[in-house]
């Protein structure tokens, strides 16, 4: 069983339904799918400014993945790794320390086709 949390850059493509790996990583019963609470509120941003059906969107999100929501502890700690990787990487999304941090937390890799995850081990960028 692999483990994934799942970041709005593969969500969104997968909606638009034109990557079949993505497809086919995601409603693999044999993976575990996370997915950060912040990415579900962008995902649903996202389909509401292109004016998909954003109910529709977030039932199929929370029933191909577990929602991860944390505690106050949590947060801070994410604060403070944004605030590392802003240093180095000077566009990068505070969504995006929120799953990285969730990666690392659940001992999982990261599914994302965003740059800004390039170079960290826990990401697998796919194209």
């Amino acid at each position: 069983m692999n483990r994934y949390v799942v970041d709005s850059w593969i969500w969104v493509e997968y909606f638009e339904g034109d990557n079949p790996k993505i497809k086919g990583i995601l409603e693999n019963e044999h993976n575990e799918i996370y997915t950060n609470v912040i990415t579900v509120s962008e995902v649903v941003s996202i389909a509401k400014r292109k004016n998909k059906d954003a109910d529709e969107i977030f039932k199929a999100l929370t029933s191909l993945s577990k929602i991860f929501e944390s505690n106050l502890l949590f947060y801070k700690q994410v604060g403070i790794l944004h605030a590392e990787i802003k240093k180095k990487i000077k566009d990068f999304g505070l969504a995006d320390a929120f799953v990285l941090a969730t990666a690392r937390m659940l001992k999982a890799k990261i599914l994302t086709g965003d740059p800004h995850f390039k170079g960290f081990k826990e990401a697998i960028l796919i194209k």
